[in-house]
């Protein structure tokens, strides 16, 4: 059996695979298109993060592919259409990454709200200015979610700890839902999540249903010092709407872990913003929540290889 590794991976479902197949595991093949279709010629197994395209053309380069892994939970780089029409199982980490982005979320909530970013800087430069760094507490402020899957009731439990109100949308979830019923979120429509949230956390994938979701019509109803928090896609933020309104309220403040274009062009005007928090796509990367993804999808590609059906397949 061979398998073809196109980006970053952990040693863990590398070596797992090396026991059982032929692993060729190249990186930064992704970015080798010419490379990449060659190389799928004889192979049995794919597996990608989030940059491979995995398109008509190269499920047409590989006529052997009966599997492709997704080091992940993202699947809008891989089209499900062609792979379904072509009888090829997609298997994914399912919810193995979603204690990595809560805790992120979280994280980046405390630290914007007690102005750690510039204060090291500050005690560095030998100033002692407490007045300027004088933040806020979380207890009692209000986080809404736009997306309730895993990812949003675990940060929702962990942010009802803080001492946060919790409410959320989400089309797909009836009343008495976990997400509502157990975990104690208030149902909300999307306009009251945008009109009573002080952080605002997007938790949906990335569609024609979801792209630009957040534009300029939906950024004017949130409050004149929310905090957006975008761990999910880029594009389902309007970047240009985003940035005409941070930049007209300096009051407001974006958290960013994904963009449109990954990485982002070098000129990207949100960079020259004071009231962004700007991260590589690293929220759901953390070496607990990598090994267990590399892992995973390591068996669930071995079990569609072996004729047995996966847990995690699309």
């Amino acid at each position: 059996m061979k398998v073809v590794i196109t980006e970053m991976n952990w040693p863990e479902g590398i070596n797992l695979l090396k026991q059982h197949a032929d692993v060729t595991y190249e990186p930064s093949l992704w970015k080798d298109r010419e490379q990449l279709l060659v190389s799928l010629e004889k192979a049995e197994a794919l597996i990608v993060r989030n940059q491979t395209q995995v398109d008509e053309e190269l499920l047409t380069h590989a006529p052997n592919l009966k599997v492709i892994g997704r080091l992940g939970v993202g699947l809008d780089n891989i089209d499900l259409e062609a792979a379904r029409s072509k009888e090829i199982p997609v298997v994914f980490a399912r919810n193995a990454n979603a204690i990595s982005v809560s805790e992120y979320v979280l994280s980046t909530i405390l630290m914007k709200s007690r102005n750690l970013f510039d204060v090291t800087a500050s005690v560095k430069a030998g100033k002692w200015d407490r007045r300027t760094y004088t933040g806020e507490e979380v207890f009692g402020k209000t986080i809404g979610f736009i997306g309730l899957g895993e990812i949003g009731m675990r940060l929702a439990r962990r942010a009802k700890a803080l001492g946060m109100n919790v409410v959320g949308y989400d089309p797909f979830m009836a009343p008495f839902d976990y997400a509502f019923h157990e975990v104690g979120l208030e149902s909300r429509s999307f306009e009251n999540v945008l009109e009573e949230s002080n952080f605002i956390t997007l938790h949906v994938p990335f569609n024609k249903h979801t792209e630009n979701l957040i534009g300029e019509n939906e950024l004017n109803k949130m409050k004149e010092n929310v905090t957006i928090i975008n761990t999910s896609r880029g594009g389902i933020i309007n970047e240009p709407d985003l940035y005409s309104f941070l930049s007209a309220n300096p009051k407001t403040f974006a958290i960013l872990d994904v963009f449109q274009q990954e990485p982002p062009a070098k000129e990207h005007p949100i960079f020259n913003l004071e009231n962004v928090l700007l991260t590589p796509h690293i929220s759901g990367l953390t070496e607990q929540s990598q090994q267990r993804t590399s892992i995973m999808v390591a068996e669930e590609v071995l079990h569609e290889l072996n004729g047995q059906k996966s847990l995690c397949r699309v």
